[in-house]
């Protein structure tokens, strides 16, 4: 076992610190190494760190735990919003149907009927309240307007809440699924 160092390990250091050994390093350099142990362990080891901390930074580097457990929920929050909103879009859809439905016959009705608003309302007030020289809110109230013959303010209240059951069933019904 030798104690002493190499006379020509500074040289050996400073060729392998820039990448020239072996390829730019001179011939009785390069004897020199293959014939002293010292300089060859320290040319081996250090070429051997040299080739894994190239091949790591060549690997893909993966990213840190916290952005992955980010991303993971982020994904899980989307998948539960896109769960939630596939009922609420299919109830959105049935309930704009039924009004639609219900524009569409209301329309048809007003079209037979002609559009009399004023009339209708002059002739509630003469029918309703023959005292009363204008129109009171208290005309207003469904149980006065059933009397008059007047369907359509039945029904709006019966298909807004058909709408609203229709919606809340179809909700109930793809949550299961």
């Amino acid at each position: 076992m030798t104690l002493r160092p190499c006379p020509h390990e500074k040289e050996v250091v400073a060729l392998l610190a820039r990448g020239h050994y072996p390829q730019a390093c001179p011939a009785e350099l390069r004897t020199h190494v293959s014939a002293c142990r010292s300089c060859a362990d320290l040319a081996l080891v250090t070429r051997a760190f040299q080739t894994a901390r190239t091949e790591s930074a060549a690997a893909a580097h993966l990213a840190s735990p916290g952005l992955l457990w980010w991303r993971a929920q982020l994904r899980r929050r989307n998948a539960a919003v896109e769960r939630i909103g596939k009922p609420i879009l299919g109830a959105q859809i049935f309930a704009l149907s039924v009004s639609l439905l219900f524009a569409a016959v209301f329309l048809a009705t007003q079209a037979t009927h002609g559009l009399r608003w004023l009339s209708w309302l002059q002739q509630l007030q003469k029918t309703q309240f023959p005292q009363a020289s204008s129109l009171h809110l208290e005309a207003l109230w469904p149980s006065t307007l059933i009397h008059s013959g007047w369907s359509p303010m039945v029904l709006i209240p019966i298909l807004a809440t058909l709408a609203l059951l229709s919606g809340v069933v179809i909700y109930l019904a793809s949550e299961k699924q």
